[in-house]
């Protein structure tokens, strides 16, 4: 799985994310904000505050953190079975 090597945050609820592969690009996270614990990122200095964790989380504190494998996803638009090729789908009716 790629990880990601840099983060920064943008207007509207935005950040721009580099990963090792090369993937890069903006993912909006507005869906997000104003929401539970989300509601950190009303004051604009503590969203801009988003850093790299120790374990490839993006992070806001000790607060919130996202995992980076669910925004690569976001970012480039691929499936978990696409990330995660060792995934077996299993349907319902199996």
């Amino acid at each position: 799985m790629p990880k990601p090597i840099a983060v920064k945050a943008l207007a509207d609820y935005r950040v721009w994310l580099r990963y090792d592969d090369g993937a890069e690009g903006t993912v909006d996270l507005s869906d997000l904000a104003g929401r539970g614990v989300f509601r950190a990122w009303d004051d604009p200095a503590f969203f801009r505050a988003v850093r790299l964790g120790s374990h490839g989380a993006i992070e806001w504190d000790s607060e919130i953190d996202l995992c980076p494998d669910a925004l690569y996803m976001r970012l480039t638009g691929k499936s978990p079975e696409d990330v995660f090729p060792a995934i077996r789908v299993v349907h319902a009716d199996a």
